[in-house]
């Protein structure tokens, strides 16, 4: 027992205690760690196949969990109908809607930090509440955030607003299904597709369209209220992105917009997808009726038959309309005994004529008005425009401060100014132009509803000498300033002449029309005398209209508005800008009685400096003045054809290098204090009681003769003798 006890020890050394222990713990930390690579290599292929990839025939399901649609991420007026459509935004003006998909979707690949490819197709349609005025547009969006915090409705489609637009810490991208045109933007017309990148201009666009079968180009119309099927594919191989659109379920083969891009440096590793879409003045209802998206792949199908799309108008029920008919009559005693109230009711009630549904900017009720301004109390009021009495107002539903421009009865403004008023101001968007908000019509009550200017007129700063009883004087204005706002109002111009649609002659130009906001930007306002006409037509009108001092002289004899007449009285508005005085000052000397007279005479001796206003006290830029005096005195030339036009006046008040002055012709020395025009200043400033001597509007009826205290004839005289 003993012996083989011993060739036991022999054969099986006693276990070190060390090495068991160590053995031991080895083995409890590996097998662990090899069930679990075991487990990575299992699931791996599980995780790689679950790229993001879903499907929304409808959004019905997309309220509530499911495990097929999860849920949708609604911000805004955005909501599910029962029917399955999503609307992103109804009929309502200055409004935004948001939809996205839940949770954020990974974008890049955790290696080489490049943007995954990415897929996917929706189907929309934009209802307009005016059938061929679009209410702004939608987008498909890829962002940081499901609730774009801080943007703006209209023209920033609820994506960015004025502070972050163009910031390339944004991180946003964006296509753009744009029904508005925007020259902020740079749009290309009202019915585009864009590609914007950290920015609402487009950084690739073009016209809505599609190519059929056959290669040919077809337009489509975003804003006809039918369903339409786009597809956004990106290719971060190639680094492409493609944009197409239809009308049917079938993709076409070319798309719409082909733009290279690598949103590598635009996109984080997660992002939020989804859609955006506000409305502005105008207003229109966005819906989505489905949606795929998949990563690095193709998006699923969708089959427009097997969506939800909006109701048809129902057909006339005849059971119904006999049941009606044969009802009415039971109702004849009631409808007498009610006559008298339906009869006040009628007469109170806003009519709206078919002219009316033409304009498009919003139609405000004469109820929110007449509170908004505290029952138009003279309180409220801010002074007189063009043609009635403007009042400070509060809307009650926002709190914004609006101008409220009512115009009076005594007012030689018919509907068929206000008419153009509101059609040419309601589609005008410029920076230095005052915008409008809305209208509204009650009986013979015209109103317009401007953005409140803080600031009150340029006037009341240049001309800050004048007594006032009422209000306080202004603090002048430093050359800087002045300077500034003149630029903005000669930018204004120019896009008024040559950049909009229509050409827009504003024919009232002076610095009471110039509004200042809170920053003391140059605002360009009172459209109530602006005249349309089409690019290249003959701008011809029955009536003188404008104010004396900023007239044109052929604009006396012909009678025809033009540009190169608001260019002359934008020269007159220069020359009171520079020098702080008005077009004719009845208590100055003869020699400065006439603004542009006494200027005239300065500038060809040489001492063009003592014109400047005294008031600066010398601080002002001499280049720049010296530029400004050209500009004034070329606009003020008394013949026309040598007046520059608004963009070339753009581009010398921007310093590029400009002509000489064209030398006066010598008769008009000759007639500068011919008899007659000593006792013109005198009844002029005489029968003004409320503006000052050179802001008297007058309209003088070329075929008609005479019009107020001066006839056809003695107009013509003064307005050569003034400013020519």
């Amino acid at each position: 027992m003993h012996h083989n006890n011993e060739n036991s020890k022999l054969h099986h050394p006693p276990p070190n205690k060390q090495t068991s222990h160590k053995s031991t713990t080895l083995m409890a930390f590996t097998q662990p760690l090899i069930l679990l690579t075991l487990l990575l290599l299992l699931l791996f292929p599980i995780v790689f196949s679950q790229q993001p990839d879903f499907l929304y025939t409808g959004f019905a399901g997309a309220s509530s969990n499911t495990s097929t649609n999860t849920n949708m991420s609604l911000n805004g007026v955005a909501e599910i109908q029962p029917n399955g459509i999503l609307r992103l935004t109804n009929e309502t003006t200055r409004l935004i809607g948001h939809a996205f998909y839940p949770t954020p979707l990974l974008f890049k690949n955790s290696t080489d930090g490049t943007v995954f490819s990415f897929s996917t197709s929706f189907a929309f349609s934009i209802v307009p509440e005016y059938p061929k005025l679009g209410g702004h547009g939608l987008a498909f969006v890829i962002s940081t955030t499901s609730t774009l915090p801080g943007a703006l409705p209209s023209q920033y489609l609820g994506l960015l607003n004025a502070n972050d637009n163009g910031n390339i810490t944004n991180h946003i991208f964006a296509v753009e299904f744009d029904t508005v045109q925007d020259f902020e933007f740079g749009d290309i017309n009202d019915n585009h597709v864009g590609v914007d990148i950290n920015s609402m201009t487009s950084n690739a666009s073009q016209p809505a369209a599609y190519f059929a079968g056959d290669s040919t180009k077809r337009d489509l119309n975003l804003k006809s209220g039918d369903t339409i099927l786009a597809w956004v594919d990106y290719d971060s191989v190639s680094k492409v992105l493609n944009v197409t659109i239809s009308p049917s379920s079938t993709k076409p083969h070319i798309p719409i917009i082909s733009f290279p891009v690598d949103l590598s440096p635009i996109l984080h590793d997660h992002m939020f997808v989804g859609f955006s879409a506000s409305t502005g003045l105008l207003a229109s209802s966005h819906y989505l009726f489905g949606w795929s998206f998949k990563m690095n792949g193709v998006a699923r199908s969708l089959d427009l038959s097997s969506l939800p799309s909006l109701p048809k108008p129902p057909k006339k029920n005849t059971t119904l309309v006999i049941a009606i008919s044969v009802a009415s009559v039971v109702f004849v005693i009631a409808a007498v005994s009610a006559a008298a109230y339906l009869y006040y009711k009628i007469k109170t009630a806003d009519v709206i004529e078919p002219w009316e549904l033409e304009c498009g900017p919003h139609r405000f009720s004469y109820k929110e008005l007449k509170h908004a301004t505290k029952g138009f109390r003279d309180r409220e009021l801010l002074g007189f425009g063009g043609f009635g009495k403007v009042y400070k107002g509060i809307l009650p539903g926002t709190k914004t401060q609006v101008a409220v421009k009512r115009v009076s009865h005594e007012s030689r403004q018919g509907i068929r100014e206000f008419v153009a008023e509101i059609a040419s101001i309601g589609r005008l968007r410029h920076r230095n132009l005052v915008q409008l908000q809305g209208w509204c019509r009650r009986r013979s009550d015209l109103i317009l509803v401007y953005d409140y200017m803080p600031n009150c007129s340029l006037d009341k700063y240049i001309f800050s000498s004048d007594l006032d009883s009422q209000n306080p004087p202004k603090p002048l204005l430093s050359w800087r300033q002045r300077f500034h706002i003149l630029k903005g109002v000669a930018s204004a111009l120019l896009y008024l002449h040559e950049e909009w649609e229509h050409v827009v002659i504003h024919r009232d130009v002076k610095a009471s029309n110039v509004l200042l906001d809170g920053d003391l930007n140059g605002r360009l306002g009172d459209f109530g005398l602006a005249k349309l006409y089409e690019h290249g037509a003959n701008p011809s009108t029955t009536r003188v209209v404008g104010t004396l001092g900023y007239l044109a002289p052929e604009l006396t004899r012909t009678g025809k508005a033009t540009t190169s007449t608001d260019v002359f009285a934008f020269g007159a508005l220069v020359l009171e800008v520079v020098c702080g005085r008005r077009p004719i000052e009845p208590k100055a000397s003869p020699e400065e009685l006439v603004l542009v007279d006494w200027v005239w005479g300065l500038w060809a001796a040489a001492r063009w400096t003592e014109v400047v206003d005294k008031r600066l006290k010398g601080e002002y830029d001499r280049l720049e003045a010296e530029v400004a005096l050209k500009v004034g005195l070329m606009c003020s030339h008394p013949a026309a054809s040598v007046r520059p036009r608004m963009r070339e006046v753009v581009r010398y008040l921007d310093g590029v290098e400009m002509p000489e002055v064209t030398r006066l012709p010598e008769e008009y020395e000759e007639k500068k204090l011919q008899a007659g025009f000593d006792d013109y200043v005198d009844s002029y400033s005489a029968s003004s009681s409320f503006e000052k001597a050179s802001e008297c509007s007058v309209v003088v009826g070329v075929e008609e003769g005479v019009v107020g205290p001066f006839d056809c004839s003695q107009l013509s005289f003064l307005s050569r003798e003034m400013v020519q």
